[in-house]
Order: structure tokens, then sequence, then C-alpha cells
């Protein structure tokens, strides 16, 4: 897609985190929006700080993981503001836990949040989108989700899964004027699940400003790209080592203290979660 003015845009993951800076983003070039989240309180507030001017902003309290409740958005979404045009999948969880302290159950919560509710929703709007030959679905992902991370291997998993999906997807898309992208972002600065916990990422790896986020999401919109990494540091080359010799990348990230920061980090996380139980 071109031309993102006109265009109506369903942003999940709307209230909090990226979901701000995205939407904000996609107001600035002119498109109509619909924020979902399940705070309506934070939502109503994002709502009506991008409100104004010709575009025009709704926002529905949802939760994407209730099938029921994602039918009704998609409805109630394209009952306000018309099709469709753009599907952002931004909500996510995630914990950073030795895998043998999550439970079951949010091993299923980061698996319905992460991966189904983005694949069920991308379905969903994707068959008007080939009919009418105009749309995009964007994906957030993760650097994650390029080479999972210990004490984060769930929610690797299921940012793999939507690298992998958007690969598939974008060959059966192709001629019918409708794109997929995703976007794989490392430490953000300011926003986000670490910046949430008060996180610093580890120097090697340097950090992302949300805006710098919320470029990619336009950019990729636009130029129906693949994918997008944003990271300063020099990950890309850190990818390639890591086909090239695995063993070697697991001793430079190890030496250069990542494994370390997560392992402090599931510390803290194991003591909430006991906490919390």
């Amino acid at each position: 897609m071109k031309t993102i003015r006109g265009a109506h845009a369903l942003v999940t993951g709307g209230s909090r985190g990226l979901g701000p800076y995205i939407a904000r983003a996609l107001a600035g070039e002119g498109a109509h929006l619909t924020l979902t989240a399940r705070s309506a309180d934070s939502l109503r507030k994002v709502a009506e700080e991008l409100a104004g001017g010709a575009r025009r902003v709704h926002w529905i309290a949802a939760d994407v993981c209730d099938d029921g409740a994602r039918r009704k958005l998609v409805e109630e979404a394209e009952s306000a503001l018309g099709p469709i045009d753009i599907l952002v999948n931004n909500a996510g969880i995630e914990w950073i836990v030795s895998y043998t302290d999550l439970s079951p159950e949010r091993i299923e919560a980061m698996v319905r949040t992460n991966l189904l509710a983005p694949l069920i929703l991308s379905r969903l709007v994707l068959e008007g989108m080939i009919e009418r030959r105009r749309g995009h679905v964007v994906m957030m992902s993760s650097l994650g989700g390029k080479k999972g991370s210990p004490y984060s291997a769930t929610y690797a998993a299921t940012k793999a899964g939507l690298i992998a999906w958007t690969s598939g997807i974008r060959t059966e898309l192709r001629g019918t004027g409708v794109g997929a992208s995703v976007i794989s972002p490392g430490f953000v600065s300011e926003a986000g699940m670490f910046a949430v916990r008060g996180q610093r990422a580890p120097r090697v790896l340097g950090t992302s400003t949300p805006e710098a986020v919320a470029r990619a999401v336009l950019r990729a919109i636009r130029r129906d790209l693949f994918e997008i990494i944003v990271n300063p540091g020099p990950v890309r080359l850190g990818l390639v080592f890591e086909h090239l010799s695995p063993g070697f990348a697991r001793w430079v990230l190890e030496k250069a203290g990542v494994y370390d920061y997560y392992r402090r980090q599931a510390q803290q996380e194991r003591l909430s979660l006991r906490e919390g139980s």
C-alpha cells in the first residue's frame, strides 16, 4: 500500500507500549484508526489524544484471545469506519523466567495472545482485503523470534511463528494487491515490555526508540517489505554468525553478559510469580 491516507487501520494492543506510538504514526499519515485492548480507560485516553482533523478514531475494549470477541471486534470496527485496510497485530505478553517455572496456563496464554490471536484476526480480515485488492497485515515480532533467548523460549517460539507465517503468506498474496510484513525490534526504550519493567538492555545489544519502531511499520506498509529488524547494534552480523557457527555466537553472547542479563531477569520474575500465585 503506497498510500496510507484515508485507510482504516486496526491496531491491537493500542492502549500502551508500542501500540500508541504505532497508532500515532498511522494517524500522522492520515489513517482512520480503530484501537483495541482490554483496558477501556487507557484506550479512551489514547483515542482522545489522536482524534482530530479529518481522521476518525474509534476504540473497542476487547480480548483478542476470545474468538467471539475477535469476530465482534472486526464487525464493529468495519461498521464504524468501513472495511479494514491495515491490521497491525501488536498485542503481546512475555514472562522472562525458567521454562519449568512457567505454568501450563501461562504457556497457553502466551501462545494464544502472541501467535493464535494474530493468525485468526488476520484470517478474519484477509478475505475482504483480497476481494477489494487492497490491504496490509503487519505482525509485530521480535529479535527473540530470530534467535531464542534463554528464559524466554516460549516467547521466542511465538515470535518465530509470526516470522514464518509472514514468509509463507506473502507468496500466497502475490498479485492480489494485499501485502504482509513482520517487524522485529530488539530492546526498545521508553515503551514495551522491558521499559515497563524498568530494565536496561545489555550494552552490546543497544536500544531503539518506540518512534523508530513506528516508522518501520509505516515503511513496511508503504513498500510491502517482508521484514524490518529495528536495532542499532550489530545484530545482523550476529545473526549471520548464528547460522555459520552457533557455538561461537553463544560464546560471544555469554561473554557479553547477555545470558547473565536474562538469568537475572528470570530470577526476579520467579519471585514475582511465586508472590502472585
